[in-house]
């Protein structure tokens, strides 16, 4: 797998958790969010997701964040730049990936909240369906 074939605009498909015992629960923006993924050539990402079902404010409705991203190996890692919370800036969130052609599964530790994996499934957009 080459770093080009990340290169593109990503929707999410699906969201969850897998918690300490294994166990999954739905994603902090439902099990289906809306939002884009996208990775530039050039070494930017921008990802930006928003929860479609009933707010449920004390588990936050949208999340974002923007920066640079690099390959190593079967991960990808996103320096954040640009964030909602101070504490994102300068950090590495390195996620390990699994790509088949148009659908990228990320696999990550929370941002925040207790240690998890957070399984996004992202599907790339292509032609008009931007």
């Amino acid at each position: 797998m080459t770093a080009h074939e990340l290169v593109g605009v990503w929707r999410p498909e699906s969201f969850h958790d897998i918690d300490s015992a294994g166990t999954s629960h739905e994603g902090p923006l439902g099990s289906e969010p809306r939002g884009l993924l996208s990775y530039s050539a050039d070494g930017h990402v921008c990802v930006t997701m928003m929860r479609t079902g009933p707010a449920r404010p004390e588990r936050g409705n949208y999340m974002s964040y923007a920066g640079t991203w690099r390959r190593e190996g079967d991960r990808v890692v996103h320096t954040i730049d640009v964030a909602p919370e101070s504490g994102w800036l300068g950090t590495e969130q390195s996620r390990d990936l699994e790509l088949d052609r148009d659908e990228l599964v990320l696999h990550g530790t929370a941002l925040v909240g207790r240690p998890q994996r957070r399984v996004p499934r992202w599907r790339r957009i292509t032609g008009d369906a931007v």
